[in-house]
């Protein structure tokens, strides 16, 4: 099997694990406690904090280490919005963040008394920075912006460096998700809270990391404890954090060198991938991107299928697609950039990929493909036919796009095709088949007549 969801999780860096082996015998004991074994314990704590804190360029007494990089966001996201809550109450956050961002923006909001804001994204996932700059001179209630690093799906870069100077000239503070990128580049500079993942790196999976830069007002929004300065609840598990901040420092020293060859091979997939495969839309930047990631939708084929197909080939790659087993709706990362969403592929390269793992993954993608989409069939024209009603209701993605693709040809050039669906991914796929095959998106109308309340009726012009 090939791993392709470094995304996810990378597996445990090999210096990593010779530490946590190591420190299993010297750090296993409290490190707030007097005795000789808690002193050590505390010894090795600190060492670590200190590697880690070189790295993510802050000082050691900003950082604190958490249970998970989900934990990090969490808290980072409630401390900042009860810290900030007299200066503002209502958050920004890009529309295409973490859901532990999201979810954690919302719960912070609710018990604020204040609201949330997205800022919306371009086509390629990256933060609009005229929609930023009106969301904060429209309200004079901000408490913080979040805005990650890079996106963990489609990995477009943000652009942090702008971003900040914006949120320090309206003298708001910036919460940076920077998991997806921490160890593979450089930590951008601006934010006023930092949140992390060991298990993204090639640490161990329990490990995440919360910076609070000095003079940020920040404070626990949740039952408080006398380890990590009141910040991270529990018991703290010094051989794996140790094993995190080993392997942070080996990573970042490789990170170039290995970064050069994660972008050499993640652009051949986005080059090669369109002419191996048919009716395929790859999404994110094509330049201002995280090195290791590349995902692609393809068009009429089923999620589900084309990963058991891949998994079964040899490839463990992930999906953000509505047509997974896991949900029923549209990845929240796709729908705000308004791409296709039906048939998604993230691969994520780990930091040993070997170019022949790439090469044979472009292989096998072709086959796997074509069984995850049935063969569209199309009819020849008719020309009495001038409008074309389509009831999708009920059909679940990709089937309302497929029943399109097979039945546009039944109407003459043109006319318009009716699309009748109430399948939440169809508000992103319908259009986008469009884009991809040249039709006419023209819009959507209510449906009546005690259909779904979520049908909709999608207009399709015919241009050739």
């Amino acid at each position: 099997m090939v791993y392709f969801d470094a995304a996810s999780g990378e597996p445990l860096d090999p210096a990593g694990r010779e530490a946590y082996l190591a420190a299993l015998d010297e750090g296993w004991a409290g490190p707030d406690r007097l005795y000789r074994e808690g002193r050590r314990a505390r010894m090795l704590l600190d060492a670590a904090r200190e590697a880690v804190a070189e790295v993510l360029g802050c000082r050691a007494d900003e950082l604190v280490f958490t249970g998970s990089g989900t934990s990090a966001a969490h808290q980072g996201v409630l401390g900042l919005a009860k810290g900030r809550s007299r200066a503002g109450r209502d958050l920004i956050v890009g529309a295409v963040e973490h859901s532990s961002v999201l979810h954690a923006a919302n719960l912070a909001a609710a018990r604020n008394g204040g609201g949330v804001e997205l800022a919306p994204v371009d086509i390629r996932g990256r933060v609009r920075l005229d929609s930023l700059t009106e969301l904060l001179e429209r309200s004079k209630s901000v408490g913080f912006v979040a805005v990650q690093s890079a996106n963990h799906e489609v990995g477009t870069r943000q652009p942090l460096k702008a971003i900040s100077a914006l949120t320090a000239e309206h003298e708001v503070p910036l919460l940076v998700d920077a998991a997806v990128s921490i160890g593979r580049e450089p930590v951008p500079s601006g934010w006023s809270v930092l949140a992390g993942s060991a298990r993204k790196w090639g640490g161990p999976t329990g490990i995440g990391v919360l910076a609070v830069r000095k003079g940020t007002r920040f404070a626990a929004d949740w039952p408080e404890d006398e380890r990590e300065r009141g910040w991270a609840p529990g018991p703290l598990n010094v051989p794996a954090i140790l094993a995190a901040a080993t392997a942070l420092r080996a990573r970042s020293a490789e990170q170039q060198e290995v970064g050069l060859n994660h972008r050499e091979l993640t652009t051949l997939l986005r080059e090669r991938i369109p002419d191996l495969v048919p009716d395929v839309e790859v999404v994110g930047d094509a330049e201002d991107r995280v090195p290791h990631i590349v995902t692609f939708s393809c068009l009429y084929a089923s999620g589900e299928t084309l990963l058991l197909e891949l998994d079964r080939a040899g490839f463990s790659v992930s999906s953000g697609s509505s047509c997974t087993a896991s949900t029923l709706t549209p990845s929240h990362v796709l729908e705000a950039m308004g791409v296709l969403s039906q048939g998604n592929i993230r691969v994520s390269l780990p930091w040993d990929t070997r170019r022949e793992d790439v090469e044979h993954f472009l292989e096998v993608l072709p086959e796997a493909v074509r069984i995850a989409r049935p063969e569209p069939e199309t009819t020849a024209p008719t020309a009495e036919k001038t409008s074309l009603t389509i009831d999708a209701l009920g059909k679940l993605c990709p089937l309302p796009v497929i029943e399109l693709g097979k039945r546009i040809g039944d109407v003459p050039v043109g006319a318009v095709v009716r699309v009748l669906a109430d399948d939440p991914a169809a508000r992103l796929d319908i259009p986008a088949w469009c884009r991809m095959t040249g039709q006419d998106f023209l819009g959507t109308e209510p449906v009546e007549g005690g259909r779904p309340e979520s049908a909709l009726g999608y207009l399709v012009g015919r241009l050739h």
